[in-house]
């Protein structure tokens, strides 16, 4: 049988899947990320023959995180440090032998979003809050590339915002008020001192409010139809969360329609299902 895999190489976890030429996922696994490239590199390798089985592989996909150059296929993630300039998809091509395709994780999930999550619209903007914050623009189905080909950053937005530490909001990319540094799971560890799952009822809306106000930006910018946010903390914060970060959102918005915004429909697949489908578009 032919199969394409899907991998998901984030800051705290690898997922790699076989999937059919429809897409359906036929086996999977998952490992947690190292702090060395050689071992993340190797384990990579041993998660797709364990997949694979005695199937043969015909393309791959891959989504991490950016900064990266998607036509050459040289990433480095800006949450693991052990991965700089490293030409990925002349790695996995010259151990594999089959096209291999990788992109911005938030592009990847856009499209897992929109090709598996009930997506009709024509502007959607998909946000991920993991370790990180990022997210992929898609017009009429297709990833929004900015100057030569530049991943738009929403992550890295300077925000009016709310904070009970404002020393403690410093971001990874070096910048003092970036959103990702008020909202993703690395921020919030940096700010509240725990996991976003340790968050009480009032550090959750603090959180809430800087992402409403992010998604206020956002919404006057890209005008998009549908906004879908995924991620742990997404995921972690739920609907509640959504709902609260919506409701400021739509208090604060007053020149563009207010935008549709929900959970994403896919949980802690979307980037892993986007990777399926680069694959498969790859062929």
């Amino acid at each position: 049988m032919e199969v394409v895999i899907g991998l998901d190489i984030g800051g705290t976890k690898i997922m790699v899947a076989a999937a059919d030429r429809e897409g359906n996922i036929l086996r999977r696994t998952r490992m947690a990320t190292s702090i060395s490239l050689e071992e993340d590199l190797k384990n990579i390798n041993t998660m797709i023959v364990d997949v694979t089985g005695a199937d043969r592989i015909t393309g791959m996909g891959a989504a991490i995180g950016g900064p990266l150059d998607w036509e050459q296929g040289i990433v480095s993630p800006l949450h693991q440090p052990a991965w700089r300039d490293i030409p990925l998809k002349t790695i996995m091509e010259a151990k594999w032998g089959w096209p291999f395709h990788v992109d911005v994780d938030t592009n990847v999930a856009a499209i897992g979003e929109y090709r598996w999550g009930g997506v009709s619209a024509n502007r959607f903007l998909y946000l991920t809050l993991s370790t990180g914050m990022g997210g992929g623009f898609l017009v009429d189905g297709q990833i929004y590339r900015g100057l030569n080909g530049a991943h738009p950053e929403v992550g890295h937005q300077s925000i009016h915002f709310r904070s009970l530490s404002p020393a403690a909001v410093q971001c990874e990319c070096g910048a003092p008020d970036c959103l990702e540094a008020l909202v993703s799971g690395n921020g919030i560890r940096r700010i509240y001192g725990k996991p976003a799952e340790a968050l009480s009822p009032e550090e959750w809306e603090e959180v809430a409010y800087n992402l409403g106000q992010g998604l206020r930006n956002m919404a006057s910018f890209y005008a998009p139809d549908v906004i879908r946010i995924g991620g742990g903390v997404a995921v972690g914060g739920g609907e509640s969360f959504i709902t609260a970060a919506r409701k400021v959102m739509q208090e604060h918005l007053k020149l563009v329609p207010a935008p549709q915004v929900d959970l994403s429909q896919l949980g802690y697949d979307t980037a892993l299902r986007g990777a399926v489908a680069m694959a498969l578009a790859g062929l």
